[in-house]
């Protein structure tokens, strides 16, 4: 948006320099070279004032061989013609009496009118000398035009070094008018992809920037505040209410061990049905207890050895896997590396690694495979799939698998892939599900990768 404002208000200012400037330029373009053909009129007249006292009067030349040598001096040709075109006088240079000039004489004794042309870079002026209806001669000046060239170019030098003040003064005011106004937005879309992440505690500053920009950091701030005290309080509630029933569930449970030993029969049965919901309810608050860590926790991402921890995980687990009759297998290239929080792969792997051996069936198969490649936004990630050959989930419960409670054919909990996923995205990554070819659920990890894999 910095850039946007900028760049639409230096637009405003070359719009507004080039309809102010052009005209100028051109007016005093014409203004000068008005000047500069009056000067050379004038002069011209003075120069057939004096001739026509010589012609008409019979005065002495004298006057008019001064102005003649004074044109001179000033690097003007000038010539003095008689009533039948013959040169009477004239300076030395020849650029009064050439074809052009002569021509130009011609049309004046004619028309009995001063006549002006621009012609190989010199204005030329003739102006007939004595009545206009009577002209005894014709008073000739030739003029260069390098000078007038010169003070339209310093004219339009001068435009264009303002114009480009202008420029510059506009650039400078709209790149500060920009930041004023960007860099509070700028930081206000930190914060609240900061928020987004996770981090509640995070505030906008509202000390700088218009008053609407301000307006909008307090009422931001206002909001982080609110969803901090909720977010807070839920994960509160469910942490103490998952603490506090631990307890019980566990004297419970003992109580119901002690009494399985002095009871038979149909009581017995009874006795073990309600022993494995005991158990199931502890699974339960379990589970529960771990969201509420994992949404609470705000991950510090290191450098994770990735082949270490899978070759751990699968060592940890294959007891399990063995008891079930299942074959637990991992593929990782060495040197695979992402970053995550402390602890968090080893959490994520323990509930996909459970909730596959739990689906599979003796004689099936799950295994883990890494590998490294681009992926979106253009940087490298580390990609984990755990497969599995159970019998996978129907599309709805796919869509709902990550949320807490929300997968109805979840044979335990149903809170492992929600620690997942929260743990995943957590630390900047994404997780999936897609079927197995052949049968089965595949859960696909997508991790930032650390450093270049």
């Amino acid at each position: 948006m910095t850039r946007r404002i900028a760049l639409t208000v230096l637009a405003l200012v070359t719009v507004l320099l080039l309809l102010a400037m052009v005209p100028l330029g051109w007016l005093l373009t014409e203004r000068e070279q008005t000047s500069y053909r009056s000067t050379a009129q004038a002069d011209t007249r003075a120069i057939s004032a004096a001739a026509e006292e010589h012609l008409s009067d019979h005065k002495s030349d004298a006057l008019t061989l001064r102005l003649l040598a004074q044109a001179q001096q000033r690097g003007d040709c000038a010539a003095v013609y008689g009533a039948h075109g013959a040169v009477l006088a004239r300076t030395s240079c020849a650029g009064a009496t050439t074809g052009t000039a002569g021509a130009l004489v011609t049309a004046t004794l004619a028309d009995q009118m001063s006549r002006t042309e621009d012609a190989q870079g010199r204005l030329t002026v003739a102006e007939p000398i004595g009545d206009t209806e009577d002209a005894v001669g014709v008073a000739v000046l030739a003029r260069s035009l390098d000078p007038l060239h010169d003070r339209i170019w310093a004219v339009w030098g001068w435009l264009a070094l303002i114009a480009v003040a202008g420029l510059v003064a506009g650039t400078l005011v709209s790149v500060r008018l920009a930041r004023w106004v960007g860099r509070p937005l700028h930081a206000v879309d930190q914060v609240a992809q900061r928020l987004g992440e996770g981090a509640l505690e995070v505030r906008a500053e509202t000390g700088s920037g218009p008053p609407e920009v301000r307006r909008l950091a307090a009422t931001f701030n206002t909001m982080a505040a609110r969803n901090e005290a909720l977010v807070h309080g839920h994960r509160t509630v469910i942490a103490d209410v998952s603490h506090q029933l631990r307890t019980p569930l566990a004297a419970l449970r003992l109580r119901l061990d002690l009494l399985a030993g002095d009871v038979d029969g149909d009581a017995a049965l009874e006795l073990t049905g309600a022993q494995e919901e005991i158990a199931r309810l502890s699974r339960l608050v379990d589970g529960l207890l771990a969201v509420a860590r994992a949404e609470s926790a705000v991950p510090l991402p290191r450098p994770v050895r990735v082949d270490e921890v899978v070759a751990e995980r699968v060592a940890a687990w294959e007891p399990v896997a063995d008891e079930r009759q299942v074959a637990l297998t991992a593929h990782c290239p060495d040197g695979l590396s992402t970053m995550l929080g402390e602890g968090d792969l080893e959490q994520v792997l323990d509930n996909l690694i459970a909730n596959a051996l739990e689906a599979v069936p003796a004689g099936g198969r799950v295994r883990i495979e890494g590998t490294s490649g681009p992926g979106s936004l253009g940087r490298r990630t580390i990609r984990l799939r755990v497969v599995d050959g159970g019998p996978g989930m129907t599309p709805r419960a796919r869509e709902a698998a990550f949320r807490r409670f929300g997968n109805p054919e979840a044979r335990g909990s149903g809170l492992g892939l929600a620690i997942v996923h929260r743990l995943v995205t957590a630390n900047g990554g994404t997780a999936r599900l897609e079927d197995t070819p052949g049968g089965g659920l595949t859960v696909l990890l997508e991790l930032p990768a650390a450093g270049r894999d």
